[in-house]
């Protein structure tokens, strides 16, 4: 039988996850993006913009800024889901300021600058995602602004914040080369993030099976906490002959992680089985198009044709 973690000990892996991720984050905004006129859309690329015109410190403003998205998120999320964001962002803020004192910047080819800063910070995105953390900023909002618009999905917010962002950088640096270098390094760290985080064969979703004898309280967490619905699958074990329900959820590829974390939470023998979704059309993910009906039509005859039968 597997033995829960204690929450001290799951808390120190994350701090220490926290403290890598931080390290690395301020690494690429102080020796890679900042020197060389790149803001990597985010909360980060608006203080980077602040920091240029008027020497502000980045990671103090990062925070700062954060502060009022905390107390919304505190009011609509919960204290427990938004405690490891705070934490985590207090942690990349002062990562950046202290790195500052620390790095060498890297003042040459400004190609070279966006490919490596996008490495660095998608690897070090990579490692607060691997537990269940962010850094805030536009992922946050995006979420809580989700809660209200929820016709436009995370992504589409989050990308129309960073849009907005990168075009600012361009007006600011006077420079439309400075915004193009940011679109890559955007491009960088999150395929690298997809990568690191779930393969090189990466879709539009993620299916999971989760097979539990605690699947209702799985369900309800999963419902609660992230807005998905869930489905249960008629199950017979072959072996033991026993009748259940599996658990059918799709997800965003960016919450397996958080679904992991809620299945090991509530039951750590579950057994846990994540497929690829070439595809998932509906609420919370691609939208449908006109060019679904062909497909639509067809199933509806294969069905009318059934019921003829």
């Amino acid at each position: 039988m597997s033995r829960r973690k204690s929450p001290v000990a799951t808390w120190l892996v994350d701090l220490l996850y926290f403290a890598v991720g931080s390290v690395l984050y301020g690494m690429s905004v102080n020796m890679f993006t900042a020197p060389n006129q790149i803001a990597p859309g985010g909360l980060t690329g608006l203080s980077t913009l602040i920091n240029h015109v008027f020497g502000t410190p980045i990671g103090t403003v990062i925070f700062i800024m954060n502060l009022p998205l905390f107390a919304w998120a505190f009011l609509a999320i919960g204290y427990k889901l938004v405690m490891k964001t705070v934490v985590a962002t207090f942690m990349v803020s002062a990562a950046i300021d202290l790195m500052s004192f620390i790095v060498t910047p890297y003042y040459g080819n400004q190609m070279l600058a966006a490919i490596f800063g996008g490495v660095v910070e998608g690897f070090s995105l990579s490692l607060f995602f691997m537990r269940g953390g962010t850094t805030g900023g536009t992922d946050l909002l995006a979420r809580l602004l989700n809660n209200h618009l929820r016709h436009i999905s995370m992504a589409k917010l989050m990308m129309c914040v960073d849009v907005v962002i990168v075009a600012l950088a361009g007006f600011v640096y006077q420079s439309l080369e400075s915004a193009m270098y940011a679109l890559i390094v955007i491009f960088v760290s999150t395929r690298l993030i997809d990568t690191i985080l779930y393969g090189t064969d990466v879709g539009t979703g993620k299916m999971l099976y989760v097979i539990s004898e605690k699947n209702k309280e799985i369900a309800r967490i999963i419902m609660e906490e992230l807005d998905r619905g869930v489905t249960f699958l008629k199950s017979r074990g072959a072996y033991s002959g026993r009748e259940g329900e599996i658990i059918l959820c799709a997800v965003r590829r960016d919450e397996v992680v958080k679904v992991n974390d809620i299945v090991r939470s509530v039951d750590p023998s579950a057994f846990v089985i994540v497929g690829e979704a070439g595809e998932i059309s509906g609420e919370g993910f691609r939208e449908y198009h006109q060019n679904d009906k062909p497909l639509t039509e067809l199933l509806q005859r294969k069905k009318r044709q059934g019921e003829t039968k």
